[in-house]
């Protein structure tokens, strides 16, 4: 049996919070490690269980839950971290995807969705709601992603190759047709997405595709391809 994905709810309605819990647990696939009502009792378990997925609440009553997602991702830079809100605007996804969410869901969306949803982030993709996706990434690049002075990025070192997987996150492409694009193996792109992510000091493939739509990313041939 393959590995369960290990999730962990943070949710301050108790209703939503245990309801969540008990329906992704009807999923063989995954497994719901804890619950918690605050950003506190989140980072503890986060710490404690160390999942794969973590579900945060956008609007957590007593915490500021754009810190609450840069702390869980500063525990765990390996964790996957999914928004949730009921109506998601593009600035508080921006604020999210700075601060390192993986991921976006509305409330209201079905178990299905949710489930699919935390399966496809916990592979690597980055989802955000369908409204924005046509919007968000020049929006970021335009204003959540603008610097005064002289980008610290033109210092960083990159191969042709890691140059052209970050034009091709920039489109869009998952690492199955980067992949394909490049005629090369999908772990050698998976490999040179978390050597860009190093390099580049960010934790997601939107950031990413953020540097390269505001023209912040290094130029290439700077470092001969191994």
């Amino acid at each position: 049996m393959a590995k369960r994905i290990l999730v962990l709810v943070i949710e301050d309605n108790r209703l939503v919070r245990d309801g969540l819990a008990a329906l992704l647990g009807g999923h063989p696939d995954l497994k719901v490690v804890a619950a918690a009502e605050s950003a506190t009792a989140g980072l503890a378990h986060m710490r404690e269980t160390k999942p794969d997925v973590v579900l945060v609440d956008a609007a957590l009553g007593n915490g500021d839950s754009h810190r609450l997602v840069r702390d869980l991702k500063s525990e765990g830079p390996r964790t996957r971290v999914i928004v949730m809100d009921l109506l998601p605007v593009q600035e508080d996804v921006i604020a999210f995807v700075r601060a390192g969410a993986n991921g976006f869901i509305v409330k209201d969306a079905t178990i299905d969705e949710f489930v699919r949803t935390i399966r496809s982030v916990s592979k690597g993709a980055d989802v955000v709601p369908q409204s924005l996706t046509g919007t968000l990434l020049s929006h970021i690049a335009d204003q959540a992603m603008s610097r005064k002075g002289p980008s610290v990025l033109q210092a960083v070192r990159m191969t042709k190759r890691e140059r052209q997987i970050t034009d091709l996150i920039a489109e869009g492409m998952s690492n199955k047709e980067i992949a394909q694009r490049l005629n090369i193996a999908i772990y050698t792109v998976k490999s040179h997405v978390h050597n860009i992510l190093e390099k580049l000091a960010l934790h997601t493939r939107l950031q990413i595709a953020a540097r390269a739509h505001k023209g912040d990313a290094p130029e290439p041939g700077l470092h001969p391809e191994s």
